[in-house]
């Protein structure tokens, strides 16, 4: 029997338990009536796909590979270290301290130091409080955990899992939404399209799999974000690509493999994908029955992997790292504004309209774009400021959108419980649950818990006085780390790999950010 065969039907009835009316929270309810049908659909592990009013979010793309080459840049302010012309086939020589290619013995095998990464797309940090992730609870209270991770800005999929592995805002990066128009190539990134969105000129940065390539380290990537093979020619040394309706247990059957390889070829870093909570919010929204039997879902997918990982004696040698992508919130019921109805005539002069749910909007040639400007900041105004328009001059700088010509002249951004539309799209097709709002919102807010040596020996100063009986809860301070931005995350993974800074790639992330949460030797 496989590490993951009988999974779901081994926890089944656990499931069913976090379920029960007695272990539902008293601060959110469930739409039993618009979902309660769905459940057998998770049972049976076939994923319900959103349905779109636009092509908001990912679902069934990458069936592809492309490997264009082209020169990229990097905009913005970004922390820059030693440049590195190091390749796979020269790896760059390791400092002397290195520990990254020590071996350590789990009592049977040599392992070198070992990082596995799961993105659970759309876990809100706040789920965690809901009562159906006991696991993670008991995986955090063991490790560390934080307050929540702040997404950047767009709150969307693809430019946040490729901040993650880049540690550079979407400006810096060049995945400004999920879908966009490029003016310089006069072409446009379909997250769907595979043909357009594997195209390494796209993706700016460099990932954390090169950096680790790079470095002489295996990685592997299962159905990541991202593109197959960046515009330097770099690649993880094993690649699965996206596929939809992929049950947990053969995610987890997979990584398993990986770690059981023999230590010549075994990845030191592992990087995996699951997007079920994401569709599940999308379609019935963040509070509903769907949501909360998915989450129950990956909760038990991460006890089986911490376990299984704790029954090779791998404790102490693999770091386990659980993080999310952005939130979600409740979008069944919004108010909309159509914007054909605030431009008149003008509407016509639109030429591209890039992201959801804020609109990027770029006009044809003859529009004057001051005029138009100031005809949607009128109707902002009076409206409450229920939306909000900006230019490159004008964005909000927390926001890091600005400084890359693939963003639209003219952005329209609406607060949450409002969406935007033209009276040509069928609005009853809005799905009841998004993101992509502002990244301060604590709907927006993602989820960061790990496992392992470095969660251990962390010297945060909230886990120096924690009691182990009270580990709970997002809302207490004392017990959890405080948030931080999901652009930390590329450093942290490259001190655990023990990758010499020298050669880090250039990232947005603030370099001594992890000196207060680590040991000096790590």
């Amino acid at each position: 029997m496989g590490p993951g065969e009988n999974y779901h039907e081994a926890h089944a009835e656990e499931i069913k338990a976090l379920l029960s009316d007695d272990k539902l929270s008293q601060d959110f309810k469930f739409e039993f009536s618009d979902d309660s049908d769905r459940v057998q659909d998770i049972e049976n592990q076939q994923r319900p796909v959103t349905p779109r009013r636009c092509p908001y979010k990912w679902k069934g793309i990458l069936a592809a590979t492309l490997a264009g080459l082209s020169l990229v840049f990097l905009s913005g302010c970004i922390h820059k270290h030693a440049s590195s012309s190091c390749t796979r086939e020269q790896p760059c020589p390791q400092a002397a301290t290195s520990n990254a290619g020590k071996l350590f013995n789990n009592g049977t095998h040599d392992f070198k130091r070992t990082v596995v990464m799961v993105s659970i797309d759309g876990l809100r940090a706040d789920y965690l409080d809901r009562g159906f992730t006991p696991h993670l609870l008991d995986i955090s209270k063991k490790g560390l955990r934080a307050k929540y991770m702040k997404p950047i800005f767009p709150t969307l999929t693809f430019p946040n899992h490729w901040a993650l592995m880049t540690g550079l805002h979407a400006e810096s990066h060049g995945i400004v939404a999920n879908n966009f128009y490029d003016p310089v190539s006069d072409n446009v990134f379909a997250y769907n399209k595979p043909e357009s969105c594997w195209n390494s000129s796209w993706w700016y940065g460099e990932p954390m799999w090169e950096t680790a390539e790079k470095a002489g380290i295996t990685t592997a990537n299962l159905m990541w974000p991202g593109p197959p093979v960046t515009s330097d020619g770099g690649s993880s040394t094993y690649f699965i690509p996206w596929r939809d309706h992929v049950p947990l247990r053969e995610k987890l059957d997979q990584i398993l493999t990986w770690v059981d390889l023999p230590v010549e070829t075994r990845p030191q870093l592992v990087l995996a994908y699951e997007p079920s909570l994401d569709q599940a919010g999308h379609l019935t929204g963040p509070l509903s029955l769907l949501v909360n039997t998915t989450l129950a879902e990956v909760d038990v997918f991460a006890k089986e992997l911490q376990e299984s990982l704790a029954d090779r004696n791998l404790t102490d040698i693999v770091d386990i790292i659980f993080v999310s992508d952005h939130g979600m919130t409740d979008t069944s019921h919004p108010e909309w504004f159509f914007i054909d109805d605030i431009l008149g005539d003008d509407i016509n002069l639109v030429e591209h309209s890039d992201g959801w749910p804020s609109m990027g909007l770029r006009f044809k040639p003859e529009a004057d774009l001051t005029r138009i400007y100031d005809i949607l900041y009128d109707a902002a105004s009076k409206n409450e400021e229920k939306f909000e328009v900006f230019t490159h001059e004008t964005m909000p700088e927390r926001y890091h959108f600005s400084n890359n010509y693939r963003i639209a002249p003219i952005y329209v951004v609406p607060k949450e419980g409002y969406a935007l539309a033209t009276h040509s799209e069928d609005t009853t097709l809005m799905s009841k649950g998004n993101h992509g709002y502002d990244n301060e919102n604590p709907s927006m807010h993602a989820m960061f818990v790990a496992h392992g040596p470095f969660s251990f020996d962390a010297k945060a100063t909230s886990l120096s006085s924690r009691s182990a009986e009270a580990w709970h809860s997002v809302q207490d301070d004392a017990y959890v780390m405080p948030g931080f931005p999901n652009v930390e995350i590329y450093n942290l993974i490259m001190r655990l790999l023990d990758v010499d800074e020298q050669r880090w790639a250039p990232t947005n992330g603030t370099d001594a950010f992890w000196d207060a949460y680590l040991p000096e030797d790590i």
